[in-house]
């Protein structure tokens, strides 16, 4: 058996109804020139017949009821494991648009999984115009982060073109990192050592932990520090209560153009993504006359895995900045966001590399114990929003020789934080993927459209005039009405 870390079984201790904590990769793909009718009825075909299972795609919970999986939360081996039930093939309704591509994810998407089977779905799509397919993949957070998941969608994918047979993602086998424990150590013996190992470095890192708590609570009493605290945003629309059904939108930017803006205004990229977010939802919230008097803040995952580790655990750390919602100036409403996120990367820098799972489960102990206790939605956020940015390959990739033009994460969003919205770099693109609740949120897909309006603007108010410039919008996938 192999034992869950704490941060990965805190996301099966708040799985309920409403707030399935599973997350999601949509690839579009193009099919080869020349391709059959039959092509993916044989690739699928083929993905059924695998062999060999890969980790983590062959592990179920030991105990798949509640009090199993949260007093005793172990994977085990599945023997007997089913692709008839994992591996599923759809058609779109025609035309096979984006719209019809979103409604069928935001669907599958609200979807749980079985808790008595390894913990992830995969669904081939046809039917979408100009020749495309869809692969929509979802795995529960307990056994993937963002950048984990990202890889190992990745690693099954090749740069070329003609390569065939190739095996789907749950027959590749990670590299094992030098030094890494395996499977074989989760043992009594091995749970001991690793306990008094986790005291040890408790104890060590007591003193830094209590430094870094203190400064959130300085920030709090001085909010002129910049450094934003938890439960310092205020209670919007998208702070209450959510229900299981899901919505789904994406957008679409070259990389390049965010770039040049993060350049020429002295940010970072995940500056200009945090504004383009928090100007988009100022206009959303303004228009339903729901806009709050001070700022929305946004919880924003940060990676701390090598960038050799082809694990699949949770291994992120968290901070927290400002949207800077109330501002009506944009450069100013820019500049905010950029001293929010400047203070919160030195707090969060201050801390060492081995003490920042222990800030995180620090810091997110009041979001959990919020969605255990049943008061998530019912009782000031830790934080209004979730943004995350997750790297993706850098170049461009094929599977069976269907070149891969797209890739947009599908999250999570649970109790009082009904959004969720994440990026992923792929092949000199930024696509930004939207997550929301069905009921809290109609319409949702009018943040997509405000994204990009607001890159327009801050373009021309940032940028010198150039007329051989053009916008790069594209596609935009909604769950429709």
């Amino acid at each position: 058996m192999k034992r869950l870390g704490t941060l990965d079984a805190s996301w099966l201790a708040v799985e309920s109804e409403d707030t399935p904590m599973h997350v999601g990769t949509l690839q579009i793909f193009s099919l080869p020139e020349g391709a059959p009718e039959t092509f993916l009825r044989d690739m699928v075909t083929r993905m059924k017949e695998a062999g060999d299972i890969a980790s983590p795609w062959g592990y179920k919970l030991a105990w798949s009821g509640f009090l199993g999986r949260l007093v005793a939360p172990y994977w085990v081996e599945d023997k007997k494991i089913d692709l008839d039930y994992h591996v599923r093939h759809s058609a779109l309704p025609r035309p096979g648009g984006e719209r019809e591509l979103g409604i069928l994810v935001s669907r599958l998407h609200s979807n749980p999984l079985d808790f008595s089977r390894p913990l992830w779905e995969c669904h081939v799509i046809e039917g979408l115009e100009n020749n495309r397919f869809a692969l929509y993949t979802k795995m529960h957070h307990s056994m993937i982060d963002g950048i984990s998941g990202v890889r190992l969608m990745q690693r099954v994918l090749t740069t070329d073109p003609d390569r065939r047979e190739m095996l789907p993602p749950w027959s590749v086998k990670p590299q094992r990192r030098r030094g890494s424990k395996t499977d074989k150590e989760a043992t009594i013996p091995a749970a001991v050592s690793q306990a008094m190992d986790a005291l040890k470095l408790q104890a060590d890192m007591a003193p830094r932990l209590w430094q870094a708590g203190n400064r959130l609570v300085h920030s709090v009493r001085h909010p002129e520090d910049g450094l934003t605290a938890p439960f310092t945003g205020p209670v919007s629309i998208l702070n209450h209560r959510v229900t299981p059904q899901r919505r789904f939108a994406t957008q679409h930017y070259q990389l390049d153009r965010l770039k040049a803006l993060a350049h020429a205004s002295g940010g970072s990229l995940n500056d200009i993504v945090l504004y383009l977010c928090g100007t988009a939802l100022r206009r959303f919230l303004e228009e339903q006359n729901n806009l709050p008097d001070i700022p929305l803040t946004a919880g924003i995952p940060v990676n701390i895995r090598p960038s050799d580790d082809e694990g699949t655990g949770t291994q992120i750390s968290f901070m927290i900045a400002s949207l800077a919602t109330d501002e009506p100036d944009p450069l100013t409403r820019l500049q905010n966001i950029k001293t929010s996120t400047r203070r919160a990367k030195e707090h969060l820098q201050k801390l060492p590399r081995s003490a920042l799972t222990q800030y995180t489960m620090m810091l997110m102990s009041p979001y959990i114990l919020q969605l255990m206790s049943g008061l998530g939605g019912r009782m000031r956020p830790v934080f209004n929003v979730t943004i995350s940015n997750v790297p993706g390959p850098q170049q461009t990739l094929y599977y069976e020789g269907a070149r891969l033009e797209a890739m947009y994460p599908v999250s999570l969003i649970a109790h009082g934080g009904a959004l969720n919205i994440t990026c992923l770099s792929y092949a000199g693109s930024l696509n930004f993927g939207y997550t929301g609740c069905r009921d809290t949120l109609p319409s949702m897909q009018r943040l997509a459209v405000y994204t990009g309006e607001a890159l327009d603007e801050i373009e021309s108010l940032v940028l010198p005039p150039n007329p051989k410039s053009t916008g790069t919008r594209k596609r935009t996938a909604s769950a429709g009405k």
